[in-house]
């Protein structure tokens, strides 16, 4: 393989997971949302979408980004900009978190981790010594033309929603 040919190539791939990376068109998904309703990325074509993965409902970090996301939801549907949070938890904790937390943005059940693997967040974590593998906090802004802006995946969960606007 020739040097620019391997270059291109490992542009594509963070090298520590494989997580996509900005100028990428961003993968295809449908999955169902906290009602049941089947939800695809390329219903949103034409708008700015922000898609942020993150490990469990109910849980204080993933609390605290929601909840900060939620606190600033006003400002990015007057940008026109549509929120989608991503995790493997099913319909019935989804609805649960986002009627606990009045998050008034779509949250979708990725139980078989189809889009999680497919985005590049799954994987290697550790805790306390432990290794495991789960979901690695991680927010992709999607372009009008479904190709992935940026990447964000040094997450402050307490002023993620405050921080997601500066981008826009």
């Amino acid at each position: 393989m020739k040097f620019l040919e391997m270059l291109s190539y490992l542009k594509k791939f963070d090298k520590s997971n494989n997580m996509l990376i900005e100028g990428e068109k961003a993968p295809y998904f449908e999955l169902k949302d906290q009602s049941g309703k089947l939800v695809k990325l390329t219903d949103y074509k034409g708008k700015d979408v922000i898609v942020y993965f993150y490990p469990k409902d109910d849980t204080p970090g993933c609390t605290a980004e929601a909840c900060s996301i939620r606190d600033n939801y006003n400002e990015y549907t007057k940008k026109g900009i549509v929120v989608i949070g991503i995790s493997p938890d099913d319909e019935k904790k989804h609805t649960k978190f986002k009627e606990k937390y009045q998050l008034p943005f779509i949250l979708l059940a990725d139980t078989e981790k189809r889009v999680l693997k497919a985005y590049g967040v799954w994987g290697k974590k550790k805790f306390m010594g432990r290794e495991y593998e789960g979901v690695i906090r991680t927010t992709f802004l999607i372009d009008k033309e479904q190709k992935i802006k940026e990447v964000i995946s040094k997450v402050q969960c307490k002023t993620h929603g405050k921080d997601l606007l500066k981008k826009y």
